[in-house]
């Protein structure tokens, strides 16, 4: 949320999520992943957080296909200076919410603020998950545990905690 919400500022771009940590731009009408988030725990009370963010490629320079950059996203701003002073902001903005609701993501509005510019929320997805399990339905919600929910086809809910998500495309859209 945090690097979503710095970098459509600095930038001058609509930035959206692809749950649960790809950032999505629009590049001529078409939505593309231009960055993603990782985060690992660092001993008993640390996360080490890392940011890989498409900046200045051009189409030719793409690491894959449907990716896209800042650049192609028809930003204000790709200084990486400005960039990155934005997404710290951001950062300490959101932490501290968050700190001061004792962890508590409702509470602090980032549960709510997620949701608000979460792309994979309302549309019919396909979960790969582990163990080569496989789940499709429609993304209804997220959990107070930062979980994907999804809407079955028999009726039933599924909180998915960890999986690649596939924004599947309806025939004719």
């Amino acid at each position: 949320m945090a690097a979503a919400t710095g970098l459509a500022k600095a930038a001058g771009v609509d930035m959206s999520l692809k749950w649960p940590n790809d950032l999505l731009v629009s590049v001529r009408g078409e939505e593309r992943k231009t960055g993603g988030i990782l985060a690992e725990r660092a001993g008993t009370d640390g996360v080490v957080v890392g940011l890989g963010l498409n900046v200045t490629l051009r189409e030719d320079e793409l690491p894959v296909p449907g990716a896209g950059s800042l650049l192609l996203a028809g930003a204000v701003s790709t200084d990486r200076d400005t960039l990155l002073r934005a997404v710290l902001r951001s950062l300490e903005r959101w932490y501290g919410e968050w700190t001061r609701a004792d962890g508590d993501p409702a509470a602090s509005g980032l549960q709510e603020a997620y949701a608000a510019g979460c792309a994979t929320l309302g549309r019919r997805v396909r979960a790969e998950l582990p163990g080569e399990r496989t789940l499709e339905g429609e993304a209804i919600a997220l959990d107070g545990d930062g979980r994907l929910v999804v809407a079955t086809e028999g009726g039933g809910t599924e909180a998915v905690g960890a999986g690649d998500i596939v924004h599947v495309r309806t025939p004719g859209v």
